[in-house]
C-alpha cells in the first residue's frame, strides 16, 4: 500500500481487517494493533466456526449465524476490538433477513451493518426498535450504532 502511496493514517485513510477465521477472534488484540477495525464476514466465520460448508447439500441444514459459537465469538471480537479503540462492522445477508440477529448486534454494540439495498430501509427499523427497547440497558456492551451506520452494499 505505501509502495503505492497510501499510508495508514494519512488523509483519514483506515485499514480494516476481514474477521472471517476464528483466529481473528482469538488473536483481536494483535489485529487490533495491525488495523483500525474489523469488519465480521459472517458467513465465512460461520464456516469456518462450526466447520460447515454452507454449500452442501449435506451439512448446510446445520449451518447457522445464530449458533452459539457464532454469537459468542461475534461478541467477543466487539469487546476485544472496543477495548482497543477498534471498530467493528459485519457484512453478510443475515441482517438483512433475520431481525432478531440484527438486535443481537445492536445489543453487543456493534459500529456498523453492511446490508443489501433492498433490505436497509427494513434493517434501519428494526436498529432503530432494538435501540427503543428498555432491555437494552441489559446488554453487556454499549450500543454504538445509529441507524446512519447502516451501510448499503451493491450486489
Amino acid at each position: 500500500m505505501a509502495d503505492q502511496g497510501l499510508r495508514r493514517g494519512e488523509h483519514g485513510l483506515k485499514v480494516y481487517v476481514m474477521a472471517e477465521i476464528p483466529s481473528n477472534i482469538i488473536l483481536a488484540e494483535d489485529f487490533a494493533r495491525r488495523f483500525d477495525g474489523f469488519s465480521i464476514g459472517s458467513n465465512d466465520l460461520t464456516q469456518l466456526t462450526l466447520g460447515v460448508d454452507r454449500d452442501s447439500e449435506t451439512l448446510a441444514h446445520v449451518f447457522d449465524e445464530t449458533d452459539p459459537a457464532v454469537t459468542q465469538s461475534i461478541r467477543l471480537l466487539v469487546l476485544r476490538a472496543h477495548s482497543a479503540d477498534r471498530a467493528v462492522g459485519l457484512c453478510g445477508q443475515r441482517p438483512s433477513d433475520d431481525p432478531a440477529f440484527t438486535e443481537f448486534l445492536v445489543r453487543t454494540g456493534i459500529d456498523s451493518i453492511s446490508v443489501a439495498p433492498d433490505s436497509s430501509a427494513s434493517v434501519k427499523q428494526h436498529v432503530a426498535a432494538a435501540e427503543r427497547d428498555p432491555r437494552a440497558d441489559d446488554r453487556s456492551a454499549p450500543a454504538r450504532i445509529r441507524q446512519d451506520d447502516i451501510v448499503i452494499r451493491e450486489r
